[in-house]
């Protein structure tokens, strides 16, 4: 039974350890540690694979049926699919708005696209899967900008180092999208190339 009010990280915790990663990738100042006695019993290929996949679902918070359809669009696009299907999630408007420092998670930022609070080119976007494009530009809706929460994420976030391929101006919350992604540009351990294998197969 969920108790009302209550933030239960643990489960978010859990899943880190369970897939390796660190939560400082989803916004979690909380390292999982790691006891080095433990040993790993050898996994398969396929779940070295898998493992990949869902590690990449559960960082940009994507279920099944849209990551598939990520993959088929990524390996329909010239150049190579693993770094494309990164592109096309680093693409999308919540991964962006997170980026930009303008939530402390993936996931706030989600919420965030879903309950109005983001504008592309000036109209407002509630569409977290949303792909920007070159020349898009990104911000914090103005009726939201006097909110307290807010204000305490852009005051937490204002060191936030923002990727090359995203332009931010401080002073309006304006952000503009100059490039897609390059593969530097991922942050976090992630071989894209086991998911297109698991894919392929």
């Amino acid at each position: 039974r969920k108790r009302a009010m209550a933030k239960n990280m643990q489960p978010i915790l859990k899943r880190c350890k369970a897939l390796g990663i660190s939560p400082s990738v989803l916004g979690i100042n909380k390292e999982t540690r790691r006891n080095p006695k433990q040993g790993r019993r050898k996994q398969s290929e396929y779940a070295i694979q898998l493992n990949e996949k869902q590690k990449a679902k559960f960082i940009y918070g994507v279920l099944e049926k849209q990551f598939r359809h990520y993959y088929e669009m990524a390996s329909k696009m010239e150049g190579v699919t693993g770094e494309n299907l990164l592109r096309l999630l680093e693409r999308r408007l919540d991964n962006v708005v997170y980026r930009l420092g303008f939530a402390n998670s993936r996931r706030e930022a989600r919420q965030m696209v879903c309950h109005g609070h983001i504008t592309v080119n000036g109209k407002r976007v509630d569409i977290p899967s949303y792909q920007v494009s070159i020349g898009e530009v990104i911000s914090i809706r103005e009726k939201s900008r006097g909110s307290e929460h807010v204000k305490q994420i852009l005051e937490k976030n204002a060191a936030t180092m923002i990727p090359k391929w995203l332009e931010l101006n401080r002073e309006n919350l304006e952000a503009k999208v100059v490039a897609f992604s390059e593969r530097s540009d991922i942050d976090f351990d992630i071989n894209e190339t086991l998911i297109v294998e698991l894919y392929s197969k």
